[in-house]
């Protein structure tokens, strides 16, 4: 005999938000930033500045505060989030001067993502009106 019940259908699935360049953008900058975060921590590690359990201890909550900065930059008050740890970044050259040359690299990337983001999610609203 062969079954004649039908297959229940997959539940349907609720379409995907639409993300903007900016969010995208920033996004993709902050992941980069996670990276270096961790290397830097490693190489400030190895340059016993202070001990290990300190340094790996605020990498970790810097590298935490940037993967929760990469899931609420699509809200305004998650960009200027993102904007503060751009400030943080910068204060690691009080540590580590090429850590301070290194965060002013990725803050210069910020900035052009958050300007040109912006310009993009303007000309698409232009375009669409």
């Amino acid at each position: 005999m062969t079954d004649t019940t039908a297959a229940p259908e997959p539940a349907a699935r609720r379409p995907q938000r639409e993300r903007g360049a900016l969010e995208s953008l920033l996004t993709v900058t902050l992941g980069m930033e996670v990276l270096a975060v961790i290397f830097g921590t490693l190489a400030i590690n190895g340059l016993d500045i202070a001990p290990p359990g300190i340094v790996f201890g605020v990498g970790g909550v810097l590298v935490l505060l940037l993967l929760v900065a990469t899931r609420v930059v699509r809200y305004r008050w998650g960009v200027w989030f993102g904007h503060a740890l751009q400030l943080v970044l910068l204060s690691t050259g009080f540590i580590e001067v090429l850590a301070a040359v290194t965060a002013a690299i990725f803050v210069g990337f910020w900035i052009y993502c958050f300007v040109k983001g912006t310009q993009l999610d303007a000309a698409k609203r232009a375009a669409a009106a």
